[in-house]
């Protein structure tokens, strides 16, 4: 596969009413929405995140899915789901990967870009494209 099919967004945002800066608890919410631009159906089998926030602390989550679920996407297709993450810090990034298999058995990786975390960004988006 010279091109992946997969197309991954994913829009985080602070949630200042599940956080706790004076305990080091900064709570955010990240919608993905995951679309098949291929010609085969696909799988989304497992996740791979990576949140590291200003502190130093990091987290790393492996698992089956996505809440629960190994959605299948028909050609055109897209799962949009919404998770959550705790930071020690007001900022961090996000990073990851989502691993594929397809009805004619080929397996591959979505790369997750980085994705800037940020406590004070208000209503506003609270990610940005690292290049």
């Amino acid at each position: 596969m010279s091109t992946l099919p997969i197309s991954v967004q994913v829009e985080p945002r602070y949630l200042p009413d599940q956080s706790s800066p004076e305990d080091r608890v900064h709570t955010f919410a990240y919608a993905v929405t995951v679309t098949n631009n291929g010609p085969v159906a696909a799988q989304l089998i497992a996740r791979h995140w990576i949140f590291a926030d200003a502190s130093g602390h990091t987290q790393e989550v492996d698992g089956l899915g996505v809440i629960g679920q190994q959605p299948l996407l028909a050609p055109g297709e897209s799962f949009r789901y919404t998770s959550g993450c705790r930071l020690q810090a007001p900022s961090g990034t996000m990073h990851g990967s989502f691993f594929f298999v397809t009805e004619r058995g080929e397996r591959f990786d979505v790369p997750i870009p980085t994705l800037v975390l940020e406590a004070d960004a208000g209503d506003m988006p609270t990610s940005r494209v690292l290049h």
